[in-house]
């Protein structure tokens, strides 16, 4: 049967249900809440069930006081009392007409064949060959399956009732079993394949592990070198910040000490505490303060890395360079134009500024030692040339300090500054000297004089 057959054959009975189920309590008996079996009724015209009338008519009796002749039955419905005859419910007429209208309800009841859904109350009673399907007669005669091949139903569903077993024979034949072992291989290859999967995972896991543990110890020896070099920052200016909280501390003492020293009325305190104070004021002013030194941080990190670590390969990680950083004093200018570019020998523009410089300091001191001479022959002619000598000598000197200045600058400013610094210190150092010079000739003439 098709699927359209089946789908009529449910529609008709959903369609048929509920007439017969309206008839069906009719034709239930209200004793047994079944349909009548052989039904009898009561002068009372109610209808009940042969055999449930003989179940009443047992009870009945047992409790019964009328004669023995009459047995009495008791109506389910109205309670009205029977008198029936010894033969009993035997001898209650049939209804008929209820019999028969149940017999066709029994009938109606079994599954009536499905109806054409293009013809309405038309049977389907004949397969359709080329369609598969079940077809009505005027669906052949003059519907769309007019002068189709045909058969009768039931040589159709003997025809065809052996296709299931053969169809089932194909599905388990040689070809579905090389489906099933295709399957494994494929399951199988699978596998093999989410294995290496696996395996090259692992195998990236562990790399990068390693690389991120070489990477972690490098890390943390440079941190360790740092750490290093925070220390000797500590170290190195500690010291330094403290003497200068215990200098604060001592100004704040001394000027509270002062205050109190201003109102004190007695004149032996007064004169105890004012030397006590003068003495601890001249102790804090004549202090040596703490040089500021400027500390290095050699080598920076960010240059390190850039010069050292740019060339290093993921395999060289464990040759990576790590710096033993350390903090030493700044050089200062003069130290910075000494020293070399490369190596330990003078070279490019410092080379040079120092060839000019250099020659300059034998003629200083010869100056000065021919000062002293002629001092010592003359006094009052060699303080004379002195004083003249000491203005050439600073002339050239400011001189020389301006002439590499300006040439310096016009060449960049950056060695201008170097060069203006490096000129500036050594200008300063022989105005000292011949501030010096000149205060020790002038006691020399003033001694000689008297």
């Amino acid at each position: 049967m098709t699927r359209a057959a089946t789908s009529q054959v449910h529609r008709a009975s959903l369609s048929h249900h509920p007439t017969m189920d309206n008839l069906e309590e009719d034709l239930t008996c209200s004793v047994c809440y079944s349909l009548f079996a052989d039904p009898r009724v009561l002068p009372c015209s109610h209808t009940f069930c042969k055999s449930c009338l003989d179940n009443v008519l047992q009870v009945s009796a047992v409790y019964s006081i009328w004669r023995p002749l009459r047995l009495p039955l008791k109506c389910p419905n109205c309670r009205s009392v029977v008198e029936l005859p010894p033969t009993g419910v035997d001898a209650l007429p049939i209804n008929v007409s209820l019999r028969a209208i149940i017999e066709k309800f029994q009938k109606d009841s079994q599954p009536q064949p499905p109806s054409c859904p293009e013809h309405h109350r038309q049977p389907l009673n004949i397969y359709c060959v080329q369609d598969r399907q079940l077809i009505c007669g005027f669906c052949l005669t003059v519907g769309q399956h007019q002068g189709h091949p045909i058969d009768d139903l039931q040589a159709a569903f003997i025809r065809e009732r052996q296709a299931p077993a053969h169809l089932l024979g194909r599905l388990s034949d040689h070809r579905w079993a090389e489906v099933c072992e295709l399957g494994e291989q494929l399951e199988q290859e699978k596998a093999s394949c989410e294995g290496l999967v696996r395996q090259d995972r692992q195998a990236v896991e562990q790399y990068f592990q390693g690389l991120e543990l070489v990477l972690a110890r490098k890390k943390e020896a440079f941190m360790g070198a740092l750490d290093t070099a925070s220390m000797e920052v500590s170290l190195a200016y500690n010291p330094l910040i403290q003497r200068l909280k215990e200098l604060q501390e001592e100004q704040l003492d001394l000027l509270s000490l002062g205050s109190a020293v201003e109102d004190e009325d007695s004149p032996l305190v007064f004169l105890e505490k004012v030397y006590l104070f003068r003495e601890r004021v001249e102790a804090l002013v004549n202090a040596t303060l703490p040089e500021v030194t400027s500390l290095a941080i050699t080598p920076r990190a960010a240059e390190y890395l850039e010069q050292h670590w740019v060339g290093v390969t993921i395999g060289g990680l464990e040759e990576g360079p790590v710096p033993r950083v350390c903090c030493c004093a700044k050089p200062t200018i003069l130290e910075m134009v000494l020293r070399t570019e490369t190596g330990s020998q003078p070279g490019g523009w410092v080379h040079d500024l120092w060839q000019q410089l250099h020659p300059t300091l034998p003629v200083v001191l010869l100056g000065m030692l021919l000062l002293l001479a002629a001092v010592w022959v003359n006094p009052v002619g060699g303080a004379s040339l002195g004083f003249s000598l000491l203005s050439q000598l600073s002339q050239m000197v400011h001189g020389l300090s301006s002439e590499l200045t300006t040439s310096l600058w016009e060449t960049t400013g950056f060695l201008y500054a170097q060069t203006g610094e490096v000129v500036w210190r050594y200008s300063s150092a022989l105005s000292t000297l011949g501030e010096n010079t000149y205060q020790q000739l002038a006691s020399l003439y003033k001694t000689l004089s008297s």
